[in-house]
């Protein structure tokens, strides 16, 4: 009981030290952060460690505190709540004209607060690939696994080599999966694909594999990235966490960033930032703040009469996503649903030759619905895979309706539009039915209800009509050295002084797997290189320093 009091007590003095700064917190501090998300959450809370930085947090949707996100099986309910974004894509030819539904976490937590709590961490080749794209080896993947070993608090079979303990992430496996992620691994094994013990680690620096996932799951309840690092640390002065902040523009001195304009609570508020602004507000609204802004590509900005302060082609092209199908299965009986109904997962191939997965198959513990268009009657009790693109080669982009903050971003999936992404589409549901229809299921289900048994074409037509998102928008602000760059290796905007970027956004290419992971290294990066550069301490537990 002792201990229940002085979490509350603790509690409290967060909330009222939160209240009191957002009645009155000044207009002027050292580091602004835009966005709350799993990239902003860590460079906040990186630079706030340092008690000599006052550093402000904005985030423009509300707090965690809805049961919806605290309970892992809820998750759902919160598509299309007042948590998420709902952006819709424009009409895709390719997907036969459909929009799709584009989900992103709106609220302190970003997408961790809404998301299936998967921890993938990404490929080797992955992390190699950001170094040869940056020149800059710190990105690599020997780089990251340090980066991995501090923050993780990881509770499955010790690997020194390769994973941490004692970080500010927990991350652990379901103690008792259920039946039917254990046959999915299984299942895998009887095709010829590689079991493992975890899906990170010795599974991601080769051909994939199949595994029992690792989930952001303590005690029963989600571990977001924001309570993992900012939450800890609200009660202290130089923290400042706004929610209902929308970030709408980048205020500028010629062509240095010096603050930020805010609607905060619909009012119209301006805050200053002595040292740097981050922009970690995802792979939608960042590119768009930045060309509302007067970043990004003159012909676009000049569009919408947005006088051009730089001039970069890059802003809200290369845009990528994880595209996946749904194949699903009748149960023979009703099957319990684990933690948030994700439990096993599995990369793989579609061509021995790649250096890494392409194909990305994520288990969900009931049967999902396909679209409309798919005319398939989704079975009351089943499950389902998404058979996935982890390496789409297909590019959107991202084009402003107007130069004002409630002018609504367009949004150009562009999916299916590349050749390969077709085969490969073709290869991971040939592999997800062979999987799913394995003998290792035979307990557990009555048969496949979608798409069952058809010829090329109603294949090809199967894909086109049933493609959803993994909601892992991506790579609108890439970094790199070409042309089509916005960031270099330091995460800052070329061309722009006091301003860089922390969120998937600056990926030049999407990760294999859930995007979580990289962007709290992404996030973690950040915060040492804007430590290193202002003399703030280094973070706890730094083997980067």
């Amino acid at each position: 009981m002792k201990r229940t009091v002085e979490l509350m007590t603790e509690a409290e003095a967060r909330s009222e030290k939160q209240d009191a700064l957002r009645e009155y917190s000044g207009n002027d501090f050292d580091f602004i952060v835009c966005g709350g998300g799993s990239s902003g959450s860590v460079v906040a809370a990186r630079l706030a460690e340092d008690g000599n930085a006052r550093v402000l947090l904005l985030e423009a949707g509300g707090d965690d505190a809805a049961e919806s996100v605290s309970d892992p099986s809820r998750w759902p309910l919160n598509l299309g709540s007042e948590r998420d974004w709902g952006f819709s894509g424009e009409p895709t030819p390719r997907l036969n004209g459909r929009r799709l539904p584009l989900s992103m976490g709106k609220g302190l937590g970003g997408g961790s607060s809404i998301n299936v709590m998967v921890w993938a961490r990404g490929h080797k080749e992955d992390w190699n690939h950001f170094a040869a794209e940056a020149g800059d080896e710190a990105w690599g993947y020997e780089s990251v696994l340090g980066y991995y070993r501090r923050i993780e608090d990881w509770r499955g079979a010790p690997d020194p080599l390769r994973r941490g303990t004692g970080g500010p992430v927990y991350v652990a496996q379901p103690d008792s999966p259920q039946p039917v992620a254990q046959a999915l691994v299984d299942a895998a094994g009887l095709a010829g694909i590689p079991v493992f013990d975890s899906p990170n680690g010795e599974m991601m620096e080769g051909a994939g594999g199949a595994s029992i996932a690792e989930l952001r799951i303590r005690g029963g309840k989600r571990e977001s990235v924001f309570r993992s690092y900012v939450y800890p640390l609200m009660a202290r002065p130089n923290l400042t966490v706004l929610t209902n902040a929308l970030v709408t523009r980048l205020v500028l001195d010629g062509k240095t960033v010096i603050g930020v304009d805010v609607l905060l609570d619909g009012e119209h508020r301006q805050y200053r930032a002595r040292c740097e602004t981050v922009l970690s507000l995802g792979a939608v609204h960042t590119p768009k703040v930045l060309m509302q802004s007067g970043i990004g590509p003159k012909e676009e900005l000049q569009a919408h009469g947005i006088p051009v302060v730089q001039h970069l082609p890059g802003v809200g092209r290369n845009h990528q996503d994880h595209i996946a199908f749904g194949c699903t299965w009748a149960y023979r009986k009703p099957e319990g649903i684990g933690g948030g109904g994700c439990e096993a997962t599995l990369y793989w191939k579609s061509d021995s030759r790649l250096r890494q997965p392409d194909i990305l198959q994520c288990q969900l513990e009931f049967a999902v619905p396909s679209p409309a268009e798919v005319e398939v009657e989704t079975p009351e009790h089943g499950w389902t895979m998404f058979a996935g693109l982890a390496q789409p080669k297909s590019r959107g982009r991202l084009r402003l309706s107007g130069p004002a903050a409630d002018d609504p971003i367009l949004i150009e999936p562009n999916s299916l539009s590349e050749p390969e992404d077709m085969a490969a589409a073709l290869a991971a549901v040939e592999l997800c039915r062979e999987v799913g229809n394995s003998e290792a299921f035979t307990p557990l289900i009555k048969g496949e209800t979608a798409p069952r048994m058809r010829d090329r074409a109603g294949m090809i037509d199967f894909i086109r009509r049933s493609a959803v998102t993994y909601w892992h928008q991506s790579c609108t602000a890439k970094m790199g050295r070409d042309w089509m760059s916005v960031v270099d290796n330091r995460l800052k905007v070329y061309g722009i002084e006091g301003l860089r970027i922390a969120d998937a956004s600056i990926m030049p290419r999407i990760t294999v797997g859930n995007t979580m992971a990289p962007c709290v290294v992404i996030g973690e990066r950040a915060a040492d290189m804007i430590r290193l550069q202002h003399g703030l301490s280094p973070a706890r537990n730094s083997e980067h320093g």
